[in-house]
């Protein structure tokens, strides 16, 4: 999806409704989608917690959070929905037996996944994170986030062991470092990829291209890349928002992408409705907090009501009702001009 000319198309409301998975009248939460989530440290177990909330909050019917079997009791009934699994540890507390823990994932029924938020640096991260990218015979497609990313980095030509398909949501730095394990290194006069929306584009379409993988970069008008039937396809987020420039709410994108990859939908789909219900819950929440008042468990209950919003809005353009709302920059697609934020 690009515009005329070979420019990005900024994605919108009708753009996103045509996106949106529909929920089978008689469905059941095996129709909505099983996600799981390998996700979380004992540092960082917030991040685990905020990316399932938003899952389910995003339409997931049933979401298996797993964690090193040490931390278990700590996030089981933290979201009550959720089903907890405790991964094999080596001899060291926290630290996952990544061939035990690899066994346990395959066993598991899953229509999608998300890896990588808040997960323990470390060797036998990295083992499980590409053990489990490239298992043969698995298609369920991944979110890889946060120390999902910075595991792939550290492997030269890691794309070639990916047998997935997967949205990657890297921030800057974190695409910088896949890059330069691809042997494309930055150099010190490289456009600003936080500023330059140009260089942004340019650069991620490349990186999707070459890696053959849909590419989420984070920021202010966040952009997608990659991804079938047309992998030079950019589209771009029309949102410029400080508030989003908080701790945990690239959890929450990463949360919101996979229920969207679980419910059915193609991963490039998924990632612009993802960003685009995200960075639409983002300024419903600027509005009502301010630009430094937003906190990243606010986002999760906003993203399900612009979902609604969103279907609503279809609901009442296929019955051929006057609209009375869009969500967040509309009309001519201009989105707001403050400083810059971004999901982290």
């Amino acid at each position: 999806m690009s515009g005329a000319g070979g420019e990005p198309t900024i994605l919108d409301d009708a753009i996103v409704r045509g996106l949106l998975p529909r929920r089978e009248a008689r469905g059941h939460k095996g129709t909505s989608g099983t996600l799981l989530v390998v996700a979380g440290s004992l540092d960082y177990l917030g991040a685990a917690l905020l990316t399932v909330r938003a899952a389910y909050r995003a339409g997931a019917g049933l979401v298996r959070l797993a964690v090193p079997t040490s931390l278990q009791p700590l996030v089981a009934g933290r979201v009550v929905e959720v089903v907890t699994i405790g991964l094999p540890e080596t001899d060291i507390v926290g630290e996952v037996d990544a061939a035990a823990a690899l066994d346990q994932l395959l066993d598991l029924d899953h229509d999608a996944a998300v890896v990588g938020p808040g997960l323990r640096p470390g060797l036998s991260t990295v083992d499980l994170v590409l053990d489990y990218l490239a298992a043969e015979g698995e298609r369920a497609p991944v979110v890889v986030d946060a120390e999902g990313l910075n595991s792939l980095s550290t492997v030269e030509a890691w794309w070639e062991r990916v047998g997935r398909p997967c949205v990657l949501t890297p921030h800057v730095g974190e695409l910088t470092r896949l890059m330069a394990a691809a042997g494309e290194r930055f150099e010190t006069a490289h456009p600003d990829l936080s500023t330059d929306d140009d260089a942004r584009a340019a650069t991620v379409s490349r990186a999707a291209i070459a890696w053959g993988q849909v590419v989420v970069l984070k920021g202010a008008r966040t952009v997608i890349a990659g991804g079938e039937p047309d992998p030079d396809s950019v589209a771009v987020a029309p949102y410029e928002n400080p508030a989003l420039a908080t701790a945990g709410t690239g959890d929450v994108l990463a949360g919101t992408i996979g229920a969207l990859l679980a419910q059915g939908c193609p991963p490039v789909d998924a990632a612009r409705v993802g960003v685009y219900l995200h960075g639409a819950a983002g300024e419903v929440l600027r509005e009502r907090f301010g630009a430094a008042g937003v906190i990243a468990s606010d986002l999760p209950d906003e993203i399900a009501r612009v979902r609604r919003r969103l279907e609503l809005a279809s609901e009442r353009a296929r019955s051929g009702r006057r609209l009375g709302f869009e969500v967040g920059p509309v009309g001519d697609g201009e989105p707001p001009s403050e400083q810059q934020g971004a999901p982290s």
